[in-house]
């Protein structure tokens, strides 16, 4: 750790909404370049930093600072340079001679402790002085809380953050409960906030520390998909989280139960515990299906098994296409029902089954709308059925609205705007969690078709639920599973040996096929070099795709064949830095032109175009949803943009601000590619967490690939995953309140 005293010369660079700033200091006649958090501070401010100078691949030597304060400034020169800056509003250079001039090396002092005798400066009125010692005051309380903060073991930023959402009070808060900042200040997770406390003298036992680490650690359970948790499990994960012994975390979660913050249910032998917002939503959930289900009326002049086979009948003719009789029982279970599911794996012929289900609705003459939770998943919806599909959060119209200085989710179509549609078809249900099924069921008026759609084999949600099996599983509402594999799809290895792998069956990997393999490798470096003459040579040689086009996907983030380091080193093989490839690092990451992206979260108001020849914009609107896959397309250092487009044609413009939205994507997780179809899959696999080796999750990869699978590694780990059926238990409760509220209806 070094330590630098100089001056702020100029701001090269400041984010105002985190504070994070590039600047020029002088130090003993030197500029140097600094970086960090410095909220609050001027040019010509003199100021002491300590951190530590590292070597950025761009902008070479910088002195990264790990804390800073002000310091006096030491002669009339320094006061002259501070004064003089525009630090503080209302004194240019001319007014900060006289005041130095008058006051002489005491000008600081007196600014600080006596703004009030500013007055006493011929063209300084009364007013001024007292909005002078306003601002002073400001910055002196900004800092101060700063260095009272820094007591506690926090860094400048979350210190900006705290400062902001608490203001002077953030004294006593700190002092009396820290415990609040987990539910005020986003970023702030109790164990930030227990070493705060742990700094402030709050005692282990403290009524707050025990509830938040109650709500810490059931929302880490919802965090694993679960909608609810064992109280006894919950009680035991808190105890050992806290340190202390069961009975003290009994009474304080009686004590939230009775605030309603948490349910408790026992439900036969088990003793659950449910976030309360969970547990409504559950509940809301179940009634809103079961109504949907039954305030569906199908006209009895067409619901005749006859007459209803003549149509589809009718409807094979005029679409060339041939249904078994699975499939015409589900055409008709769903045109008969008013909620109806139907699910199978690859090749089953749900594609076809979809197709011949809405040109039946079509006959009908009646209205309906396509949607899937993600861009790529409703993109491909688009493809397969040729009517337009929209993500679920913008056929809801998402209004990510700013309320008391955070953004949050709401949707204009709901209860009192309900979509005016017959029929709503939701394809990959199995990616939909409790919290998006509760926001489009809010838009659905009784009468209203609900038709769903997915794979039950697939990975779960990422949020929580599960909602597909709960429903299905519940045995309330119409649902056929397609289970036969069609000719023509047998014919495909990736289709017969994804089911294969679905039923835990051996697969013989001594048999290389064009559209499915394995390369037996050892070691991760081996691994790079096949990938890198893949992607580069050979897959695009024999499928005819662009280099990009194929993906890898991994099943795990961390470690040499998890997604970041893949990522690292496909992006200098595939994409290596040249002087025409422009830069801009962002935090740990290097974005250049050219680069694989993917939108890592879900950004509704961000613009886009699509543009058609001579540079005429065809189109235009605004959402770009987590998961896209785009390349960056240029990089902008005087505007201070990166413009990416993505797969879809959409060109969109991302302020350096915003690229904590971005990250690369020549690898990404198989639970990231949920939904999306590509080209050829490449799965390297040698070893890892056997929780994430198992049979769902290589199913998953595999089924993403449309032309060809390549696996590269160890045989016995990928026959491992196969036979290990090791799928984390989700403790959901859909399914037993769907069964409940139908049985009490009856």
């Amino acid at each position: 750790m070094e330590t630098l005293k100089g001056y702020i010369g100029r701001f090269i660079f400041q984010n105002e909404d985190n504070g994070y700033t590039v600047a020029e200091v002088v130090v003993e006649g030197e500029p140097h370049v600094c970086v960090g958090l410095m909220r609050g501070f001027s040019e010509g401010e003199t100021v002491e930093m300590e951190g530590e100078y590292t070597v950025h691949p761009r902008y070479m030597e910088q002195f990264k600072i790990s804390n800073i304060k002000a310091v006096p400034p030491e002669d009339k020169v320094a006061l002259m340079r501070y004064l003089g800056s525009g630090a503080i509003k209302g004194i240019g250079n001319a007014l900060a001679q006289r005041i130095v001039d008058y006051f002489g090396e005491d000008t600081f002092r007196i600014i600080e402790e006596e703004p009030e005798r500013l007055a006493e400066i011929k063209g300084i009125s009364g007013k001024k002085a007292r909005d002078i010692a306003e601002q002073i005051v400001e910055k002196r309380e900004m800092r101060n809380a700063a260095l009272f903060l820094q007591q506690y073991g926090i860094g400048q930023n979350l210190a900006d953050k705290i400062y902001q959402q608490y203001g002077n009070e953030v004294y006593q808060i700190i002092r009396e409960n820290p415990y609040r900042m987990v539910e005020d200040i986003q970023g702030v997770g109790f164990k930030i906030a227990d070493t705060i406390a742990s700094h402030a003298g709050i005692r282990v036992d403290s009524d707050y520390r025990i509830r938040c680490g109650i709500i810490y650690e059931l929302y880490q359970q919802t965090a694993e998909g679960n909608c609810y948790y064992p109280r006894e499990l919950l009680m035991e994960k808190t105890a050992q989280l806290l340190g202390l012994e069961p009975e003290h975390i009994e009474r304080q979660m009686m004590s939230l139960a009775m605030d309603q913050q948490i349910m408790l249910k026992k439900i036969r032998d088990e003793e659950r515990v449910y976030p309360a917002s969970y547990y409504k939503e559950e509940i809301t959930c179940a009634r809103k299906l079961l109504e949907l289900r039954d305030s569906y009326e199908y006209p009895v002049v067409r619901s005749t098994d006859k007459k209803m086979m003549e149509r589809i009948a009718c409807i094979e003719t005029s679409m060339e296409m041939k249904l078994d009789g699975l499939q015409r029982e589900a055409v008709a279970e769903c045109i008969k029902n008013g909620v109806f599911i139907l699910s199978g794996g690859p090749g089953t012929g749900k594609t076809t089954t979809i197709n011949a289900i809405l040109k039946y609705l079509e006959t009908e003459q009646m209205d309906f709308v396509l949607a899937a939770p993600t861009g790529r998943a409703a993109k491909r919806m688009t493809e397969t059925t040729g009517y337009e599909a929209k993500t679920l959060h913008r056929l809801l119209e998402i209004n990510g609205e700013l309320a008391e200085g955070e953004r949050r989710t709401n949707f204009e179509r709901n209860e009192d705007n309900p979509l005016e549609v017959d029929a709503v078809v939701v394809d990959e249900v199995s990616m939909v969690d409790i919290h998006l099924l509760r926001a489009l069921l809010a838009a659905l008026i009784p009468g209203t078709k609900l038709i769903l759609i997915g794979d039950v084999n697939q990975l779960p949600s990422v949020g929580p639920g599960q909602i597909l099996k709960d429903i299905i599983d519940s045995g309330r509402f119409a649902c056929v599973i397609l289970e036969k594999i069609f000719r023509q799809a047998a014919e495909s290895h990736i289709v017969s040996y994804a089911h294969k792998i679905n039923k835990g069956e051996t697969i013989d990997f001594s048999q290389k096929y064009r559209d499915f393999f394995l390369l037996a490798k050892d070691s991760p470096e081996v691994i790079y070099q096949y990938i890198e003459a893949l992607v580069k040579e050979k897959v695009p040689k024999e499928f005819h795709i662009d280099p990009l086009e194929s993906q890898i996907l991994t099943p795990m983030r961390k470690g040499p064949l998890g997604s970041e380091a893949l990522n690292r080193v496909f992006q200098a093989r595939l994409n290596p830095a040249s002087p025409q490839k422009k830069e801009y690092q962002y935090g740990d990451t290097l974005f250049r032109v050219n680069d694989k992206i993917m939108q890592i979260k879900n950004n509704y108001d961000l613009e886009w175009e699509i543009v058609g020849k001579h540079n005429i914009t065809i189109a235009e609107g605004t959402g770009v949803f987590n998961g896209d896959i785009g390349t960056i397309q240029d990089i902008d250092d005087f505007s201070r943009i990166v413009k990416v487009r993505f797969d879809d044609g959409k060109l969109a413009e991302y302020s350096f601000q915003e690229l904590e939205e971005l990250e690369h994507a020549y690898a990404i997780t198989i639970h990231k590619s949920q939904g999306s179809e590509y080209p050829v899959v490449i799965l390297p696999i040698l070893n890892g967490p056997k929780m994430l080796l198992n049979r769902n999750l290589l199913y998953t990869g595999v089924t993403r690939a449309k032309d060809c699978v390549i696996i590269l590694g160890n045989p016995d780990t990928v026959l491992e995953m196969i036979h290990a059926d090791l799928v984390q238990k989700r403790y959901t409760s859909l399914g037993e309140r769907l069964t409940e509220i139908d049985i009490g209806m009856s």
